[in-house]
C-alpha cells in the first residue's frame, strides 16, 4: 500500500492569551491620564469581545493598547473582524470584534481551489472547520504549505497534525 502523508490547515486562537490581553488592557486603561474617570472597558463573550466607551478616540486608544497586548501574547491580528462603531446605553459607544474559530466556509473552499489550481499531486479535503492536505511524497506537502504562506486569505492559519502514515 502507498504511504500517505498529510496535515491540517487550522484557524484557532488561544482563548487564555485573548484573557490575558484583556486584563493587561484593563490594567492599563485603569493607570492611564487620558482615561482617568472614564467607563472605558474590554468585555470577553462567547466568540466576540466588545469594546466600550465614552467617544471613539477612547474607543481608538483602547483598541490600540489591546491589539499591542494581543500582539505581544501572539494572538495574530488577522483573527479579528471588526465591527461597526454604534451608540450604546448611558451615552457610551461599543464596537464588536468577532474572534475567528475555524475556518469559514468560503474560505476554505477558496484554498482548496488555490491547491488545485497550483497543479500539486496532493489532495485537499474540507472538514467542517479545517482543512486537510493529504498526498504521498513530504516534499511536496512542504511546497504546498510554503506555497500557503506566501498567499494572504485574509485570515489566520496554522499548519498541524503533520502525520506521515
Amino acid at each position: 500500500m502507498a504511504q500517505q502523508n498529510s496535515f491540517d490547515i487550522v484557524s484557532k486562537v488561544d482563548r487564555a492569551e485573548i484573557t490575558n490581553a484583556i486584563n493587561q488592557t484593563a490594567k492599563e486603561v485603569g493607570q492611564r491620564f487620558d482615561f482617568k474617570g472614564s467607563h472605558a472597558n474590554v468585555a470577553l463573550e462567547e466568540k466576540a469581545l466588545v469594546l466600550s466607551a465614552e467617544d471613539e478616540t477612547r474607543l481608538r486608544n483602547m483598541n490600540d493598547i489591546l491589539q499591542q497586548k494581543l500582539v505581544r501574547r501572539g494572538v495574530p491580528l488577522k483573527a479579528l473582524t471588526y465591527g461597526k462603531v454604534e451608540p450604546a446605553a448611558g451615552g457610551t459607544i461599543r464596537q464588536r470584534v468577532e474572534i475567528q474559530q475555524g475556518i469559514p466556509q468560503e474560505k476554505a473552499k477558496e484554498i482548496v481551489k488555490f491547491i488545485k489550481d497550483s497543479k500539486a499531486k496532493v489532495q485537499a479535503a474540507i472538514q467542517s472547520d479545517t482543512v486537510r492536505i493529504t498526498g504521498r511524497d513530504r516534499d511536496t506537502l512542504q511546497d504546498v504549505i510554503s506555497k500557503l504562506k506566501a498567499k494572504d486569505f485574509g485570515i489566520d492559519m496554522q499548519f498541524t497534525n503533520y502525520r506521515t502514515n
